[in-house]
């Protein structure tokens, strides 16, 4: 049984940088695509970043493109995704989500695996 856990959230300031990472456990990944998304109360969880398995092939959020990075070492069984320039809007608790197939996804309904999530809280 594979499971998905996500750490490195927390406080920063505007302008500042966090990684996020998303460990396996269990099994390997496999040759799946890997997602980020975020949610924020009374809101619905929102696309952030997607990876092919072979990490050749990437999709962001236009919200994100330019300051944030998704990334993946297979040998580790580890997704990151690097946010670099984090402003306010930002904040949300993020998950990591395996996808049902080795294509990458904007859609939730196209993941079926998920962490637990990991808050994000930038503050102005």
């Amino acid at each position: 049984q594979v499971q998905l856990v996500e750490s490195g959230g927390g406080l920063v300031q505007a302008g500042g940088s966090l990684r996020l990472s998303c460990a396996a456990s269990g099994r390997t990944f496999g040759v799946y695509a890997m997602g980020w998304f975020r949610q924020t109360p009374g809101k619905d969880r929102e696309f952030v970043a997607a990876i092919r398995y072979s990490g050749g092939n990437t999709l962001y959020a236009d919200s994100v493109k330019g300051r944030f990075t998704i990334s993946r070492d297979n040998a580790k069984n580890t997704v990151y995704l690097q946010m670099n320039s984090l402003k306010p809007e930002d904040t949300a608790v993020y998950y990591c989500a395996r996808a049902r197939t080795m294509e990458i996804y904007r859609s939730e309904y196209d993941y079926d695996l998920w962490g637990q999530g990991t808050q994000v809280n930038v503050s102005s």
